[in-house]
């Protein structure tokens, strides 16, 4: 499932292991090196560039997902 791997960047990136799908980014102490590391884990590990302004449109977990999903994104 797409949140799944979502999920587990944003653990991975913010050093956290009870990241909900619906935690926003900023409340969790979200700053811009932490959005580009998501952002190049993104391109890398599910093939898809999503935006910087689309990261701060969907800044949950459940958000972000669904717009990738939008965009046709397809993980195993």
């Amino acid at each position: 499932m797409l949140a799944d791997s979502v999920r587990a960047i944003w653990c991975r990136e913010f050093g956290l292991d009870n990241i909900s799908v619906d935690d926003d980014f900023f409340s969790l102490g979200g700053q811009s090196l932490i959005m580009i590391r998501i952002q190049g884990a993104y391109m890398e590990e599910l093939g898809i560039e999503v935006p910087m302004d689309q990261m701060f449109l969907h800044p949950t977990v459940a958000s972000i997902s669904a717009y990738i999903e939008s965009q046709g994104a397809v993980t195993s």
